[in-house]
């Protein structure tokens, strides 16, 4: 398989990295705003070019993955390159979600290409045991905890306020409500009781600090509905102290089952992640296999993790799965 990177931050170099460990892939290309010249990657003789050049190689990449941030990029992006490739995304405003499967859906269908989007850990792998424990567990809760990490997509969106020089922001599980769901109580949560947003910002030099995390507080699929805690930090220090992007979670569903709903049971799925973005690189890099396969049989249109068949994100062929997993 061909790929393409588009934007070459942490996700970009994580994808780059990814590709290394999948011998059925190669990275042909990557496409950057900045001065091509100026960029230098981590794979030998890999050109890199403008992205403004991207749509003239639509015959040398078998899939895009878009490496973008969620607030501004991605909306505007998959969209328009689904046209020319079969492309991954990784976007994760959740509540946009569905106008943004819509808006890919009709460019990707138009094109016959597969645009697979919202590709990561949440969404993407959480999503699929959110459902693994809602069809088994009928009679049940869903609880989705997040972190103690830093969250690439809010840090973005917080640099991108005015006045904002870097940021990174934390999110951190209420321990008592996570306790309370693995005890099998099924407590009711709302979003705040769930989860404390905990942001360190570096404001630039005359900027309207208060401005500033009034923003960030009232932000609204981002921070509106958390308790938010707002620091502005010098530079150094935020380079000194914040400068890992480690991350987590838990998925848990919470269910009865019997006669009388007497038997309670517990699914968790957890994560541990050293690396956010090159977790989700891992994730995108599977979905590539599968966007690939799954154009290759016909298929076009807007995906998700949720449409994927398992065995489309393996290397191995079916019968290996066959034999050593089941």
């Amino acid at each position: 398989m061909r790929i393409g990177i588009y934007g070459y931050g942490n996700l970009g170099r994580g994808v780059e990295n990814a590709i290394r460990q999948n011998p059925d892939m190669k990275l042909v290309a990557v496409f950057t705003r900045r001065n091509p010249e100026d960029l230098v990657i981590g794979t030998p003789n890999v050109p890199v070019y403008h992205v403004d050049k991207a749509k003239e190689m639509s015959g040398d990449i078998d899939v895009m993955i878009l490496c973008g941030g969620s607030a501004t990029d991605l909306p505007e992006q998959t969209p328009e390159l689904c046209k020319y490739f079969n492309v991954v995304d990784s976007f994760d405003t959740h509540a946009k979600i569905p106008e943004h499967f819509k808006n890919v859906d009709e460019m990707a269908k138009k094109s016959k290409k597969v645009g697979m989007i919202s590709v990561g850990w949440d969404p993407g792998m959480f999503s699929l045991n959110r459902l693994y424990g809602s069809a088994i567990l009928v009679d049940g809760e869903d609880y989705t905890f997040w972190g103690k990490g830093v969250s690439q997509g809010h840090s973005d969106a917080i640099r991108r306020i005015e006045g904002v020089v870097d940021a990174k922001q934390y999110t951190i599980p209420v321990e008592d409500a996570l306790e309370a769901v693995r005890s099998g109580s099924a407590p009711k949560l709302t979003t705040r009781q769930k989860h404390i947003r905990e942001c360190f910002v570096v404001a630039a030099e005359g900027a309207d600090k208060e401005k500033i995390e009034n923003e960030i507080k009232t932000m609204p699929n981002y921070f509106a509905d958390y308790d938010t805690i707002v620091h502005f930090i010098a530079l150094d220090e935020l380079k000194r102290e914040h400068s890992g992007i480690p991350h987590g979670g838990f998925v848990i569903r919470s269910g009865r089952t019997g006669k009388n709903l007497e038997n309670n049971h517990i699914i968790e799925y957890s994560l541990k992640l050293d690396s956010n973005p090159e977790f989700t690189a891992s994730v995108i890099v599977a979905y590539a296999r599968a966007a690939y396969r799954l154009n290759n049989e016909g298929k076009s249109g807007a995906m998700t993790v949720l449409d994927v068949p398992p065995a489309y994100l393996s290397a191995k062929s079916n019968e290996e799965l066959r034999k050593e997993l089941l």
